[in-house]
């Protein structure tokens, strides 16, 4: 029974060791811990660098501006400008728990590039599908959903207590963006823009 219970033991640890981070994709995974604003902006640069901006040796200027981040820790949203690549837009991050082979607990997270012209038109279909939709989810909270797709993001909208709440599917990924997120980031965009 000892030895059989030190063979568990040593193969966990060694699991954890060896199971530290992974990529996959488009998106990473680490052992699980709490995402803060500072770490989001802090890896949404990196993505921006690597895979949004053409860096060469010459110094390339760039804004980087969280805008808001989901309560649920979920998701985040980011502005981008880099005016000597003419490029603007907004990326949103998703993060969320996955479990490997070995039953270890990882968090993910991967970024999705909108640019200007697609950001505003993402923004502008949920707000659009939520009033042309305010009746029916109004009608009956929690149980009327309505869902559409931008792009390769599904996006599923209900109400609950006079508010309303989106899941956001990407890549895997499955975000919580409660209204008050959504719109924070949406008038912080057009202001910025």
């Amino acid at each position: 029974m000892k030895l059989k219970l030190t063979i568990f033991i040593l193969t966990l640890i060694m699991s954890i060791n060896t199971f530290a981070q992974i990529q996959q994709n488009d998106y990473n995974l680490f052992q699980a811990k709490e995402f803060s604003k500072d770490i989001s902006l802090f890896k949404a640069k990196t993505f921006l660098i690597h895979n949004v901006l053409k860096t060469s040796e010459s110094a390339l200027q760039f804004e980087a501006i969280p805008l808001a981040a989901a309560s649920s820790g979920e998701m985040t949203t980011l502005l981008y400008k880099c005016e000597s690549q003419n490029k603007e837009g907004l990326v949103l991050g998703f993060y969320g728990e996955y479990w490997n082979d070995a039953g270890v607990i990882f968090q993910g997270y991967g970024f999705k590039n909108l640019s200007k012209d697609q950001a505003f038109e993402f923004l502008n279909k949920i707000e659009s599908e939520i009033d042309k939709n305010n009746k029916f989810l109004k009608s009956n909270n929690d149980n009327n959903n309505i869902v559409f797709e931008y792009n390769d993001l599904k996006v599923v909208i209900w109400t609950t207590s006079g508010s309303y709440l989106m899941r956001i599917y990407w890549n895997g990924f499955d975000s919580t963006w409660e209204k008050t997120s959504y719109e924070r980031s949406k008038r912080r965009f057009e202001r910025k823009i």
